[in-house]
C-alpha cells in the first residue's frame, strides 16, 4: 500500500486561490449572461454525466456555459477538450430531459471568455461541430 502525501502548504493555498478564482469567473460570467437576458438555472451543477459551470436560459434555448479564465479567447477555447464538449452536451441533454419545462429546449454549448482588463466574451454555441449523436 502506498503512503499518501500530505500537500506542501504552497500547494494547498494555490489550489485555494485557483478555486476562488473560478468561483470569481463564474459569478462574472453569471452577471454577464443576466445583463444579456439570460436567466441562471444553476452554478456548478453536478449530473451524473458531468459538472457543468453554468446552466442559463433565453427563451427556447437552454445554454450550457462552461467559464474559462485564460489570456485570449483561443487558449479559452481550445481548453475544452472534444471529450468535455461531449461529456457537457450529453449532461445538458440529461438535465434537459429531466425537467419538464426544459423538455422542449435547444441545448447549446456556450462559452465564457474572461481575459485580465477585458471584458466577458460570450460565445454562443462555441462549439458547433463537436456534436456527435453517437456520444
Amino acid at each position: 500500500m502506498t503512503a499518501v502525501r500530505p500537500l506542501r502548504p504552497e500547494r494547498k493555498a494555490r489550489g485555494a486561490a485557483a478555486r476562488l478564482s473560478g468561483r470569481r469567473a463564474e459569478v462574472v460570467a453569471a452577471l454577464w449572461l443576466l445583463a444579456k437576458g439570460y436567466r441562471i438555472l444553476g452554478f456548478r451543477l453536478a449530473t451524473p454525466l458531468g459538472e457543468i459551470d453554468l446552466l442559463a436560459q433565453r427563451g427556447s434555448v437552454l445554454a450550457v456555459v462552461e467559464v474559462k479564465r485564460r489570456t485570449s479567447l483561443e487558449t479559452a477555447l481550445e481548453a475544452v477538450t472534444h471529450e468535455q464538449q461531449a461529456r457537457l452536451r450529453r449532461a445538458g441533454a440529461h438535465i434537459a430531459a429531466s425537467r419538464s419545462g426544459l423538455r422542449d429546449a435547444t441545448v447549446r454549448l456556450d462559452l465564457i471568455a474572461l481575459a485580465p482588463g477585458r471584458r466577458p466574451r460570450h460565445v454562443p454555441d462555441a462549439w458547433p461541430n463537436s456534436w456527435n449523436p453517437a456520444s
